[in-house]
């Protein structure tokens, strides 16, 4: 049994390909009884998945958008250009997470995101959220408001606007430009960046 058990293995081996467009059979050399748990088809089925990790990973890298050297190097010259920018954005909100003042970056884009809105009823929505997130002293990411502006808000709650945060939202971009943004500038956060893209563009 075991010399015949070897000559169907040594067949299988020496056997020439299967033309193009004819299916394999279910047996291989090392599962001549053509058995589900053949060795091949679990080979088959491993080349597929590292193939579809492999595309996958292919469109991931090509969503995955990182700034140019020189868009990098422009928020250096403007805040507002940053603010502007996605990938300026979210550099400058790591680096303000480093400081526990990332809750000034998220309300200034929430107001942003309000001002936008025409619909009455959403306004009030998210206007009584970001008063519940941001502005309510019992709120956890209170924000630094003088208290001049904070009861100009309060007073607005009884009839709510898409505008009514904009002396607030004044308030923290302006702090952000003459606080946060300096130090962000001189801060490891950035300087790593320009010196990644540097590399970049030496190596293209």
């Amino acid at each position: 049994i075991g010399v015949e058990m070897r000559k169907r293995q040594a067949a299988h081996i020496e056997a020439p390909p299967q033309a193009p467009g004819q299916p394999r059979p279910n047996t291989c050399c090392l599962c001549w009884c053509g058995c589900c748990k053949c060795l091949w088809n679990e080979d088959r089925m491993e080349r597929s998945e590292r193939q579809t990790c492999t595309k996958m990973d292919s469109i991931e890298a090509a969503e995955e958008q990182h700034p140019s050297l020189e868009e990098a190097l422009s928020w250096a010259r403007s805040f507002e250009m940053m603010l502007r920018s996605l990938e300026g954005r979210e550099i400058f909100r790591e680096f303000l997470r480093s400081e526990y003042s990332e809750d000034n970056l998220l309300f200034w884009l929430a107001c942003e995101e309000l001002k936008k809105e025409t619909n009455p009823s959403v306004v009030d929505e998210k206007a009584r959220i970001i008063y519940e997130d941001y502005v309510s002293i019992l709120s956890p990411k209170e924000v630094s408001l003088d208290s001049r502006v904070r009861e100009g808000i309060n007073q607005s709650l009884a009839e709510p606007s898409n505008l009514m945060y904009e002396e607030a939202q004044l308030q923290i971009y302006t702090l952000m430009h003459r606080d946060s943004y300096p130090r962000f500038l001189n801060s490891s956060v950035y300087r790593d960046l320009l010196a990644s893209r540097r590399r970049t563009c030496l190596d293209t």
